[in-house]
């Protein structure tokens, strides 16, 4: 699972930034994101727009880190799908956007292979390739994802957000917080609740 444990964007912040000071996008990810996009535009429509989704996603990080917050990444570290293997475009949308409005609940596999109308076996095989994690890797990371918003953004206790997050308690978060994030709930909260994204709560 060492994987899903980095964040993006990757920061260029000089010397000992500091936690509140903003961070800069490392353009070289970037620049690659958009070279595979313009590479298969017209070979692979469908794998062009996974890369542009992706960069859309690392664009967006990027302000999350203007605001002096480091959030988890939505994906894996600049991970673009391989021409051929992964989901279509379709599938991949669907199954993402049933994720987020289900975050509260438990999620299996079978569950959003059928969403994506293919076997489990198959559809782990390419969500793998599409997201480059396991679509238990990815449902973990977007409740902790969601965990890290509700902490700026409500005054929420650490168990209440567990339980809104679809996890069992504040000893469950606090296990899967510190393997992606490497701290605990609390301590991440007390260090970025005065950033300008929680002062907007």
């Amino acid at each position: 699972m060492s994987d899903i444990a980095s964040l993006n964007p990757r920061p260029n912040p000089g010397p000992n930034p500091g936690p509140n000071l903003p961070h800069r996008l490392d353009a070289a990810p970037l620049l690659d994101l958009l070279t595979r996009a313009q590479m298969l535009l017209h070979r692979d429509p469908n794998r062009a727009d996974l890369c542009l989704d992706q960069l859309r996603d690392l664009l967006r990080q990027g302000t999350d880190a203007d605001d002096g917050v480091a959030m988890l990444a939505r994906r894996p570290d600049s991970h673009c799908p391989p021409p051929t293997g992964g989901l279509a475009g379709w599938q991949l949308r669907k199954v993402t956007a049933y994720v987020e409005t289900r975050l509260g609940r438990t999620l299996v596999t079978e569950e959003l292979a059928l969403v994506a109308s293919l076997s489990p076996g198959h559809f782990c095989r390419a969500f793998k390739v599409s997201m480059g994690e396991t679509p238990h890797a990815y449902v973990i990371r977007q409740r902790i994802r969601r965990a890290q918003r509700l902490m700026l953004e409500t005054g929420h206790s650490l168990s209440d957000i567990a339980s809104a997050c679809g996890l069992t308690d504040q000893a469950h978060l606090t296990r899967l917080f510190k393997r992606l994030v490497g701290t605990t709930p609390l301590s991440w909260r007390r260090t970025w609740q005065g950033s300008p994204l929680a002062a907007q709560a």
